[in-house]
């Protein structure tokens, strides 16, 4: 797969985007920004559709994937994703998470193979006002 890795994101707080523990990488919550401007805000279940919030969720896994590689030396040095955590700013009814965070899954499966393990959590709010937030998990 000829992936191209975007600049990491800024973080907008004090942490760091991605730490090396162990034999891991693990990511802190990463937006759905492409080329600085996040690509869905809102909620899923009022100005959002599943299929809006699928495709940032991929773009927040593309960032988690650049960020981790960051601090791996390169994606080379990424051998498989362990877990997947997806939060998605939903109103109170909305109950489709999973399908939104599949759009993570899916591309980090195609990226890697393999399976991992997963949560798919709704929340009031995200930063930003952004549609989802993805944590990611990687095996060296």
């Amino acid at each position: 797969m000829d992936l191209h890795l975007p600049p990491v994101p800024k973080p907008v707080a004090a942490y760091t985007p991605a730490l090396v523990i162990g034999n891991t990488v693990r990511t802190s919550g990463q937006l759905p920004f492409h080329e600085g401007e996040l690509v869905s805000r809102g909620h899923l279940g009022d100005t959002v559709s599943i299929e809006q919030g699928k495709e940032a969720a991929q773009v927040a896994a593309l960032n988690a994937v650049a960020a981790a590689a960051e601090v791996a030396g390169g994606l080379e040095n990424l051998k498989s994703v362990i877990k997947v955590t997806g939060f998605v700013a939903s109103t109170p009814d909305f109950t489709d998470h999973p399908a939104v965070i599949n759009g993570a899954s899916e591309f980090l499966e195609k990226v890697f193979g393999g399976k991992h393990i997963r949560s798919a959590v709704g929340v009031a709010a995200l930063p930003l006002e952004a549609s989802v937030e993805i944590e990611v998990e990687f095996a060296l």
